[in-house]
Parts: structure tokens; sequence; C-alpha cells
């Protein structure tokens, strides 16, 4: 079991600090990030926490997933690690 965690179906209201003080609840938050969208600079809905041990994170997991969080039930699980994407043919890069 990793130590970090997928934090899913979240309320735009969420913040950083929000998420890190309810999983605090199982241990050590080491991290607590909401990803964020840059074009406008709102929440995506999803975000990760990363626990200070593999336990904490497993009672993380078994705690909050489907838990209520400011009105929304959210989706906890392990993270996956993240796949590179690729390239499409599209924009103005290559263009010969």
């Amino acid at each position: 079991m990793g130590k970090k965690l997928y934090v899913g179906n979240l309320p735009f209201s969420a913040t950083d600090q929000s998420l890190a003080q309810t999983f605090s609840q199982c241990g050590t938050v080491e991290s607590a990030k909401i990803i964020m969208d840059r074009d406008s600079g709102r929440s995506k809905g999803f975000g990760f926490v990363e626990m200070s041990s593999d336990d904490q994170a497993a009672a993380a997991i078994s705690k909050f997933n489907g838990v209520e969080f400011e009105g929304r039930a959210m989706t906890v699980n392990e993270a996956k690690p993240m796949v590179p994407r690729e390239r499409s043919g599209g924009g103005f890069g290559n263009r010969r």
C-alpha cells in the first residue's frame, strides 16, 4: 500500500487546509493538495493526500471512502502513478 491517496468527488469549496485537517484524524498528514484548473483557478474536484505511514493511509481509506465531506461523498483510494500522456499531432509546434 502506498502512502499517497487519491481523494475524489470533493466540493469546490474544499481547501488544502480543510483536507489536511480532515485526514489528520487518521494520523500525520505529510501533504494535502487539491488540484486546480490552471485557466479558471477553480478546483477540479479531486486532490491527493500523503500520509506518513502505510497503516495510516489504510486507516484513512477505510474511514473516509464514501463518507460525506462538505455535502459530497468522497472517493478515497491509493493513488496510481501518473502515466505520461501521448502527444497528439495537433498544435503549432511541428508544422513544416
